[in-house]
């Protein structure tokens, strides 16, 4: 009785900064950027952009902004190629990683993007994102 309570104390305690940042290269390496968001983002998440384009601001607040944001994004991608990930970067209650994207927006040429991220982490949640190119 002892085991299975430890076990489910264990599931709902607070992910630490490493633990985070290793789940969310998985998701990135994996280019499954919602299912990051609604796992490892906190309610009140912001998204910070190297600077602001159109249809795109250039800081996102809220994580049901960032899913919209994300879902606008991908409705702009006609092909992926596959995304690499560095092996994350971490100090106190942040992290970074370069992360580089193979794709093909629609009317474009195929590029890579490879864009520093940097994130900080709250009570085992991503409250901030921001990109840098």
């Amino acid at each position: 009785m002892g085991t299975i309570y430890n076990l489910a104390k264990a599931d709902v305690m607070t992910r630490t900064v490493e633990q985070v940042a290793t789940r969310l290269a998985q998701y990135c390496r994996n280019e499954q950027f919602s299912l990051a968001q609604q796992e490892l983002y906190a309610e009140d998440a912001v998204s910070i952009e190297p600077f602001e384009i159109p249809g795109f601001d250039k800081e996102t607040r809220g994580l049901e902004s960032l899913k919209e944001k994300d879902r606008q994004f991908s409705s702009m991608v006609e092909s992926r190629y596959g995304a690499t990930v560095s092996q994350p970067l971490i100090a106190g209650n942040a992290f970074a990683f370069v992360l580089t994207m193979d794709m093909k927006m629609k009317g474009k040429a195929r590029e890579k993007l490879t864009e520093l991220c940097v994130y900080t982490v709250k009570d085992g949640k991503i409250i901030s994102e921001q990109f840098f190119m």
